[in-house]
């Protein structure tokens, strides 16, 4: 019986992050990558302090995947310049930190990786709100990033 309803609700929840996705703009996608990366990172912390390994490298493999399939692999290196290169090169150390926590079970290296992640998203939707909005009109107020409890 709740195996049935959790289906239910996992196919619901999958047909509004389509949804979303195919509504975004590439400046929101951009945003929705960065979320997905942070949300990964805070479940391999949650799973590290359960001694959750299997779950824990789960997590972790996909905030490296998201790191590197989305957020790297966006990069515009030829119209980018050295911002995208710098970018490129940060992605590429947060994905070798990730790699490292996996293994050692590090939460520090997580929390680093998390931090410049969250870092990166603030700058994006700054970006994002001043070209979006006319300088007349003020900008709404940010949704804030998945954060750690306590950070």
């Amino acid at each position: 019986m709740f195996g049935t309803m959790k289906r239910g609700v996992n196919a619901y929840a999958n047909v509004g992050l389509e949804t979303g996705i195919a509504s975004a703009s590439p400046h929101k996608l951009i945003v929705m990558l960065y979320d997905g990366a942070l949300v990964a990172l805070l479940s391999a912390k949650t799973n590290i302090a359960a001694n959750n390994i299997a779950a824990k490298g789960t997590a972790i493999s996909k905030a490296i995947t998201i790191i590197d399939n989305g957020l790297r692999a966006s990069l515009d290196k030829d119209a980018g310049g050295e911002i995208a290169a710098n970018l490129d090169a940060l992605y590429d150390y947060m994905s070798r930190r990730l790699l490292h926590a996996n293994l050692k079970n590090d939460v520090p290296a997580i929390e680093e990786v998390h931090r410049l992640l969250s870092d990166l998203r603030e700058a994006w939707v700054a970006i994002g709100d001043k070209v979006a909005q006319p300088a007349a009109t003020a900008a709404p107020a940010a949704q804030p990033a998945p954060a750690f409890a306590g950070a």
